[in-house]
């Protein structure tokens, strides 16, 4: 019995010790794919193509977070899909999220998910854009696994990873958490900072911390305000950290503040205006940006009235650009009110920004 329980437990050592050889293979084939992948290239808000500076990011401008468009039956509509990437990035998008809440990506399953990543990867590899993808989990080894698929696609420039949800670690516990993926990830990560849905709220030093992490690049910030936070983070950032805003509401206040650029829902519509707001800031245009900041702050609220991204969706698909404006539960079809109001103010902006 005790030659028994000794090969047992050298049989055990051997299958873990393997089980971790394969796990360390993984992480590092994961990490080579990453260093080796071309530079990304980024639009200007002028529709160019250029080559990203070698260990840069172009996290700047417009990130146009894309919905997933359903056909009658029912499954992803691919091709309206592919059709959204394009205009978005036409009308001047420096990139595209996959993924992202406004995809609803925790009603799809895991075979949509590649779908809406493989499309999505190829528009950005044929129009040299910046590809940024969902992923992440509430726990950090599952969140790892979830990074660790993203490098099957050469094309995904930084993951979207947001604040553990529910759990509600210590501030010490996000850094934690942070670190390890940041370790293990195939591409750099971008902290979703959003503790209306987290459960989560982290302060401008915590912030600041994760922002010194090797290979977290940037945060997308969506406190549903502009606090005190974002004016001492972005008083203060580390080298290489960006800040997006999450807010549409507020992104011309916090593009004024130093924020780089959003990641915006309501940017599916009117892209052109967004991508030029970012630029007339960044020019320092202070009348121009001021006054399309109030005119653009004003649809982006009309756009959240209801559920996420249940506007954006019924707007879609009264222009034409996808083919139904369905959402899966528990969401629900926005109302004919709230779509009509985004399209009137839609119009308005037109008239008084005219392209």
């Amino acid at each position: 019995m005790a030659q028994d329980t000794a090969r047992d437990s050298v049989q055990d050592t051997a299958r873990d010790s393997a089980q971790d050889t394969a796990l360390d293979m993984t992480r590092n084939t994961a990490q080579d794919t990453a260093r080796d992948t071309t530079h990304p290239t980024a639009q200007d808000t002028t529709g160019t193509t250029a080559e990203a500076p070698a260990g840069t990011l172009p996290l700047h401008g417009v990130h146009v977070p894309l919905v997933t468009p359903y056909a009658r039956t029912g499954e992803i509509a691919a091709g309206a899909l592919e059709a959204l990437a394009h205009e978005v990035l036409d009308a001047g998008a420096t990139g595209i999220v996959a993924l992202g809440t406004t995809g609803e990506p925790a009603c799809l399953d895991e075979a949509e998910r590649d779908l809406v990543t493989d499309v999505c990867a190829r528009v950005c590899r044929e129009r040299g854009a910046v590809l940024t993808v969902g992923a992440g989990a509430a726990g950090t080894r599952a969140a790892e696994a979830s990074l660790a698929r993203l490098a099957r696609w050469p094309q995904v420039a930084a993951a979207l990873v947001a604040v553990p949800s529910f759990v509600r670690p210590s501030a010490a516990g996000v850094a934690a958490h942070f670190e390890r993926l940041a370790g293990v990830s195939p591409v750099p990560l971008i902290v979703y900072h959003v503790p209306h849905r987290t459960g989560q709220p982290l302060d401008a030093a915590t912030l600041r911390a994760l922002g010194s992490l090797s290979g977290v690049v940037g945060v997308k910030y969506s406190s549903g305000g502009l606090d005190q936070d974002a004016v001492e983070l972005l008083g203060d950032l580390p080298a290489g950290f960006r800040v997006l805003t999450g807010d549409d509401v507020y992104l011309s206040p916090m593009l004024a503040l130093g924020a780089s650029g959003g990641i915006l829902a309501s940017a599916h519509l009117a892209t052109e205006r967004f991508a030029e707001l970012a630029a007339t800031w960044r020019a320092g245009d202070v009348v121009r940006a001021r006054a399309l900041g109030h005119a653009l702050a004003g649809l982006s609220a009309a756009v959240f009235t209801e559920p996420n991204p249940a506007v954006v969706k019924g707007v879609l698909h009264a222009q034409g650009r996808i083919p139904t404006p369905d959402v899966r539960l528990p969401l629900l079809p926005a109302s004919k009110a709230a779509v009509a109001a985004v399209l009137e103010r839609l119009a308005a902006l037109r008239e008084a920004f005219p392209a």
